[in-house]
């Protein structure tokens, strides 16, 4: 996947602190239009934690985020970084472990959700758009089903097209396989991989999918103690990986 050097996520001395437990220790990173980045490592290293600060989810203890051209500090949040926050948020798609819809709505009411109530489409025209993403995630025929009609990989597939019907810049997905059944993964990554080369998307990916990361990614960062360790395209990473903790890593998940 090709990238244009434009960089629509840019981090730069982030900390997170919960309490006395520093989480994040100073992340600097990019991530060029159209690139996939994956970030890997052991549970608790930081790499959900940092999904979450870009889109604040979580407010970082110090340092900057930048998503397509909205620079937000860390610290304290104030009535005109709550709006900068909200703006930022139009522009990131996020897709989570639990899928999180909403079990009284059908699968194309969740994804209509936010084309009506944040940006104000009108609902005919919302729920063509929608329709045809739910077609592109493979779940047409199920757009009236509510979710618990529906298996874990497609509920994810919808919480997929949700995220999309914001038309974000940058798509997160933290761990978004990672409750499912092991026959159902293969449906989300594929799901994903085709947002990648068919439509081009940035994202921003946590995972613990190997295969995924070397098939799609352009970029694999490895995550230590709150910090990225090392950084490299997936071909160096798994197969010539520079630090002792990612090779131990590495070699305990392929």
């Amino acid at each position: 996947m090709a990238s244009n050097g434009e960089a629509v996520i840019r981090v730069e001395g982030l900390h997170k602190s919960f309490g006395h437990l520093e989480v994040l220790r100073g992340i600097d990173m990019e991530v060029r239009k159209g690139e996939v980045v994956v970030l890997f490592g052991r549970s608790g290293s930081g790499k959900s934690t940092l999904l979450r600060c870009v889109n604040f989810l979580e407010d970082p203890t110090s340092g900057s985020v930048e998503v397509a051209g909205i620079k937000i500090e860390g610290g304290h949040r104030t009535p005109h970084k709550r709006e900068q926050i909200r703006l930022l948020r139009t522009h990131c798609g996020m897709v989570f472990q639990s899928f999180n819809l909403f079990p009284h709505m059908s699968a194309i009411q969740n994804v209509m959700e936010g084309p009506v109530t944040v940006k104000g489409r009108k609902p005919e025209e919302a729920r063509a758009f929608c329709k045809e993403l739910l077609d592109k995630v493979g779940l047409g025929e199920k757009a009236d089903q509510h979710p618990i009609r529906l298996s874990g990989g497609q509920q994810q597939r919808v919480a997929i097209a949700r995220a999309l019907a914001m038309e974000p810049d940058v798509m997160l997905f933290d761990e978004p396989t990672s409750a499912l059944d092991p026959e159902l993964i293969g449906e989300v990554l594929g799901v994903m991989k085709s947002l990648a080369t068919d439509l081009h998307m940035t994202m921003l990916v946590v995972t613990h999918e190997m295969g995924f990361a070397r098939e799609v990614a352009n970029r694999a960062l490895f995550f230590h103690e709150g910090q990225i360790l090392e950084q490299g395209s997936p071909e160096q990473m798994f197969s010539n990986a520079r630090e002792p903790e990612t090779k131990k890593f590495i070699e305990a998940v392929l």
